[in-house]
């Protein structure tokens, strides 16, 4: 996993899938997108632009990907994100879906929370339990999430 601020990064160790996400993250206009999902590399890098309202931790289970790596960004508002490393101890809530790529769990194991202002970031691998879009109440916010396929990296 990886946490920052768009307007304080040094990419330059990061692979250059991740690079070109927090390029694009940097240097787009996301009050001018409507929520949706825009390719930006075909099937293997694109952009989903979310208007959410965040849950109490409770409602919102923990989820991994297998195929996709999530570059999350928060645009507005505050959000907590939970974040812990998969050791295989937790207990499946959804089986993984192939064409969705996500598997959620009941909980995180050794859970940590990030919280979270408008510019931070959080790069989620695989092995990166994360559950987003969780704060103590509800909060409308802007999420933007780059989704970048394991063979990019």
């Amino acid at each position: 996993m990886i946490f920052g601020h768009i307007s304080n990064v040094n990419s330059e160790p990061y692979p250059q899938a991740i690079r070109f996400a927090l390029d694009y993250l940097a240097k787009t206009n996301f009050d001018a997108m409507a929520p949706g999902r825009y390719p930006l590399k075909g099937d293997k890098i694109y952009v989903q632009v979310l208007d959410l309202e965040t849950t109490p931790k409770a409602k919102n289970f923990p989820e991994i990907h297998r195929t996709f790596i999530d570059v999350q960004y928060l645009h507005s508002g505050t959000e907590i994100m939970g974040v812990s490393t998969d050791l295989g101890n937790n207990e499946i809530a959804t089986e993984y879906n192939s064409e969705r790529d996500i598997l959620y769990y009941a909980d995180a194991e050794n859970e940590q929370e990030l919280h979270c202002r408008p510019g931070n970031f959080a790069v989620f691998f695989p092995e990166d339990v994360h559950r987003t879009a969780i704060y103590n109440g509800t909060e409308k916010i802007r999420k933007i999430v780059v989704k970048i396929a394991i063979s990019e990296i």
